[in-house]
């Protein structure tokens, strides 16, 4: 105690708070009744028939916080699960009133997952991750489908400030666009506090990211999240490039913008001092695409790569600047230059 249930008309929807739901998490309450009383989630037409299509009985836990930033996305997405499938039911439970049970569970950070009684996982996740684990065959039919993709006039390999910009602007162009992301947004996601982005005084990451990712989906962009990319095979000169994922999809593209930032954290046995950030480039170690002694990938003033046709921007080239407003201007450009290359070849 203290706790409470959400009903329709008398019966049960699986969601339950444990707590007050205040703070980051009044949104959390307001959406869950919103939705209980039939308002249409946001979440696209084939994630709920993903989330409908369930067929197991699942039971969350969420350890949470009322000043946990991103709590809330997770208590949100498990709870739409709940209010979708009557075989899913999740309890979102503050951390800080039920400490006997947080000790009990050792649990060391928020948010923190518990599935049928077991752990299942800590940190962010976003609807499309929690489907990803507990629908096994997920991964495999996505991989199926994007690899029966054409090939991309042009291809965005990131979806932070720097991808989303430069999606932007290649499809405003009139050029066949897609974004491949491991997560929309990147490390915008984690950021607590964004207050240097000309225009803009004041803005949390998350909010910012969901921007993002609005402002994209108003052009005719492919957006494809959780594809972490593991490898480039560069075509010859005028052909098409491609890159595969973790996932096992391939993609084919006449130019590629690769934007893959830097780290969205390394997992740990203990926490020490954190210097500097280190660019995502491992998976371009054994290509023809030049880095510097960093890690970072050399370009051109038109953003282009050592390998013509391939371009790149944000914190993963060799730009100056670790900053927002410098990645969005640096994806423009390189969406710019592709296009360019484009008409020119």
């Amino acid at each position: 105690m203290p706790s409470f249930a959400l009903h329709k008309k008398g019966e049960p929807t699986g969601v339950a708070f444990a707590g007050i739901p205040m703070g980051h998490e009044f949104t959390s309450l307001v959406l869950a009744l919103l939705q209980v009383g039939g308002h249409p989630p946001k979440a696209s037409d084939e994630l709920i028939e993903q989330i409908r299509a369930l067929d197991a009985d699942l039971h969350f836990e969420t350890y949470f916080s009322l000043s946990c930033q991103n709590c809330p996305e997770v208590v949100q997405a498990l709870n739409l699960m709940a209010i979708l499938n009557p075989r899913i039911s999740h309890d979102a439970i503050d951390g800080a009133l039920f400490q006997g049970e947080v000790e009990a569970r050792e649990v060391m950070s928020v948010p923190s997952i518990f599935l049928n009684g077991e752990p299942f996982d800590q940190g962010r996740m976003s609807l499309e991750q929690i489907l990803a684990r507990v629908d096994t065959g997920a991964a495999e039919r996505e991989a199926a489908r994007l690899g029966e993709q054409a090939a991309f006039d042009t291809l965005m390999i990131g979806g932070g400030p720097a991808g989303a910009a430069a999606a932007v602007y290649a499809a405003r162009k009139g050029i066949r666009t897609g974004v491949a992301a491991e997560r929309f947004g990147g490390q915008v996601l984690d950021t607590l506090a964004i207050e240097n982005l000309i225009s803009v005084p004041r803005t949390e990451g998350p909010r910012l990211a969901a921007a993002l990712e609005e402002h994209v989906r108003e052009y005719e962009v492919d957006i494809m999240n959780l594809q972490r990319a593991v490898e480039l095979v560069p075509g010859e000169p005028g052909g098409e490039h491609e890159v595969r994922f973790a996932s096992g999809a391939s993609l084919r593209s006449r130019t590629l913008v690769l934007a893959t930032g830097e780290r969205r954290r390394v997992d740990l046995e203990g926490v020490f001092v954190q210097i500097g950030q280190v660019p995502n480039t491992e998976w371009l170690v054994d290509s023809p695409i030049e880095l510097s002694d960093r890690g970072e990938i050399v370009i051109d003033a038109r953003g282009m790569t050592s390998v013509p046709g391939i371009f790149a921007a944000g914190d993963v080239t060799t730009v100056p600047y670790k900053q927002i407003a410098i990645a969005m201007g640096e994806g423009s450009k390189a969406a710019l230059g592709a296009f360019d290359h484009l008409i020119r070849s």
